[in-house]
C-alpha cells in the first residue's frame, strides 16, 4: 500500500468513526482549539496519573482531516509519559511539514499525507497543540493562526 492510499484509507476511517470522541468528567486538564480558517473546533480532556495520560478524550467538530488526526492522536498518546508526548509530537510534527525522521509511527505515519498540502498541516496539527495546552494547563485558547 503506498502513501496516499494509506492517508485515504486511515483517514477516512478516523473520520467516520473517531476513537476516544467525548468529554471526560471529571477531568484533571482540558483545552479549546480553534483554527478559524477552516473552522475546525475542538475539545481536549485528560486525566492523568502522575506524569502519565492515563485517558484523553476530544470532542468538537471540523474536516475530515482535523477529526481524524485528533482521534490518532487520542489512541498514540494514552498511557504515554509528558515526555514521550513531546517526543512524538515532534516527530510528527515533522512529519506534516515534509521532514519526515527514522521513527516508526505506525498508523500516525498516515499524516505525512498532509505534507503535500501545506494549507491542512494546521486542520491535523490543532489537536496536538491543543492537547500541549491541556497538558500545560494552559487557559487561553489555542489558535492555529
Amino acid at each position: 500500500m503506498d502513501l496516499k492510499e494509506l492517508y485515504r484509507d486511515v483517514i477516512l476511517d478516523h473520520n467516520r468513526s473517531p476513537r476516544n470522541f467525548g468529554k471526560l468528567d471529571p477531568a484533571d486538564a482540558m483545552a479549546v482549539g480553534r483554527n478559524p480558517l477552516c473552522g475546525d473546533k475542538l475539545d481536549v480532556t485528560l486525566r492523568m496519573e502522575g506524569d502519565r495520560l492515563a485517558d484523553v478524550r476530544f470532542q468538537g467538530q471540523g474536516c475530515a482531516i482535523s477529526v481524524a488526526s485528533a482521534s490518532l492522536m487520542s489512541e498514540a498518546v494514552k498511557g504515554r509519559r509528558r515526555e514521550e508526548i513531546e517526543q512524538l509530537y515532534q516527530q510528527v510534527h515533522a512529519l506534516m511539514t515534509g521532514h519526515p525522521g527514522s521513527a516508526d509511527l505506525g498508523k500516525l505515519a498516515a499524516l505525512g499525507g498532509v505534507a503535500e498540502f501545506p494549507a491542512r498541516v494546521k486542520c491535523a496539527s490543532l489537536c496536538w497543540h491543543t492537547l500541549n495546552a491541556a497538558l500545560n494547563d494552559t487557559r487561553a485558547p489555542v489558535s492555529t493562526e
